[in-house]
């Protein structure tokens, strides 16, 4: 199939932080409404859609939010100090550009130290170009988001964003839905929030749901760039099948059928064991009284990063496990 470029472009520039996924939601919307039976945003926000079928109860979770930053406060001067909103790196957020909601662009810089390697959050603000406090909040404020300012750039099977965690994520579970044509099972398409910050969206989506079978879709790390830690993971190596991270070991027999499906429908798959980290599945595989739960990933490189790093096979291969994991009969 034919990669769709620009679903996935319009997507990673959709704004969207932790607690402001409306516009994205809305996005996301306009692409299933006629690929679903039932649509429905619970209390939290997260993005519900359901294919109807008389098998198991499915959920499908894949994370709408990005990191960011959240402004609190403007000095006299008019620059910005900010807390993070995610997993936000000091160091590799120095000299980075970044976009508020409105447009409004700034760069973000230090303050003096001798060893960068100890800057800290506090240590680093948002310059706008404001002459003092007063011209800056005509454009911020306190309470506003941000995030990193990134280009969307693709060449070969190689793609280089921001925010693909977990966009691509999203972008996989989409064109599964696209190219179904039913399903047995009763499957719950799960567009989830708040992630970022102890995936909050799928504890209160997989209550609602009460699923029979969870399974996330997220990125992982990769083990295969210059002097990384021992990971067996890398691009163009197939989509990653989950055995655990610090969230969720995932249930043998998941991990059973989709290794399986992998192989039945001749997958291009590899093991992930992960040591760090989690998924939607962390807080899915909890819920009431257990749910088993799988996760498929999607290798990539440079995370958290304006520069984040995916392979179009490994996409490719994610997509067909998906599609032939809702269709499939599982015995728990």
């Amino acid at each position: 199939m034919e990669f769709n470029s620009d679903l996935l472009k319009n997507l990673v520039k959709t704004f969207s932080p932790s607690g402001n996924e409306e516009r994205v939601r809305e996005l996301i919307i306009n692409e299933i409404k006629d690929y679903v039976d039932e649509i429905e945003i619970d209390n939290l926000g997260n993005l519900i859609a359901r294919k109807k079928g008389s098998g198991k109860k499915i959920m499908i979770a894949g994370h709408m939010d990005q990191i960011g930053l959240m402004i609190t406060d403007i000095d006299k001067k008019g620059f910005l100090r900010f807390t993070n909103i995610g997993g936000i790196s000091s160091l590799l957020s120095i000299s980075q550009r970044v976009i508020f909601e409105n447009g409004t662009i700034g760069v973000i810089s230090n303050e003096n130290v001798e060893d960068k390697n100890k800057l800290k959050l506090e240590n680093l603000y948002i310059d706008i170009g404001a002459k003092d406090k007063e011209e800056a909040e005509k454009k911020v404020n306190v309470g506003d988001s941000c995030v990193y300012l990134s280009e969307y750039y693709e060449e070969g099977s190689r793609i280089t964003s921001g925010c693909l965690d977990d966009r691509i994520g999203c972008y996989v579970m989409i064109e599964a839905l696209k190219r179904l044509e039913g399903t047995n099972n009763d499957v719950y398409f799960t567009f989830t929030v708040q992630e970022e910050l102890g995936i909050r969206g799928a504890k209160t989506s997989a209550y609602k749901i009460n699923p029979d079978i969870g399974i996330a879709v997220d990125i992982t790390g990769t083990g295969d760039t210059p002097k990384s830690k021992r990971f067996a993971v890398g691009l163009g190596k197939g989509t990653a099948i989950k055995v655990m991270d610090k969230s969720v070991i995932v249930h043998p027999k998941i991990k059973e059928a989709m290794v399986n499906t992998a192989k039945e429908n001749k997958i291009k798959y590899q093991m992930e064991v992960l040591e760090y980290g989690g998924t939607d599945s962390g807080s899915i595989h909890l819920s009431r009284e257990g749910v088993p739960s799988g996760v498929i990933s999607i290798p990539t490189r440079y995370i958290h990063s304006p520069n984040e790093t995916i392979n179009k096979e490994d996409v490719e291969n994610s997509i067909l496990l998906l599609k032939e994991l809702i269709n499939k009969e599982f015995n728990l």
